[in-house]
């Protein structure tokens, strides 16, 4: 497996691997799929310290994991929140903890000190990963999300780098 920056190639399994989040309920309440146009635009309009990281298996991306500000005040300049979304088929074979760790080395060369992530709590999988790898919860939102007639809370988790 390869790790590295996401290129325009990407872009439809960058797509496909977000819409199957979206589909299975459990990685975002986003109410629909995204385009591959959409796509292109969210991956090109990200300053240099965001950039998107992509895992391949046998030159097919599998996975990908990206950070975003966590606000846009100076005093948060360290601060950043992430996604992980891995192809359906990859779940369970350790992709997400490979793109963790890859990304974790990523925040620190980009002068990054701290980690902060939202997580449903119904992804007791990615629950388990970010405890297994230094994460703590700082505190649950309840009902902070409503999607398909349904109340979500929310796992607010956090690192120091």
């Amino acid at each position: 497996m390869n790790i590295r920056h996401a290129e325009l190639r990407d872009i439809p399994f960058i797509t496909e691997i977000y819409n199957q989040g979206i589909e299975d309920g459990v990685a975002t309440l986003e109410a629909r799929g995204k385009t591959e146009e959409e796509m292109t635009a969210w991956l090109f309009d990200r300053a240099e310290r965001y950039r998107v990281l992509v895992i391949e298996d046998e030159n097919v991306v599998i996975g990908w994991t990206a950070l975003q500000p966590y606000r846009f005040r100076a005093a948060y300049e360290g601060v950043a929140e992430f996604s992980i979304y891995i192809a359906r088929y990859q779940r369970g074979r350790g992709v997400g903890r490979l793109l963790l760790n890859a990304l974790q080395s990523e925040a620190k060369e980009n002068n990054f000190y701290k980690l902060l992530l939202m997580v449903l709590e119904i992804n007791e999988s990615a629950y388990q990963l970010y405890l297994k790898s230094g994460f703590r919860t700082v505190g649950i939102f309840e009902k902070h999300g409503y999607h398909n007639g349904n109340f979500y809370n929310v796992r607010v988790m956090e690192k120091l780098l």
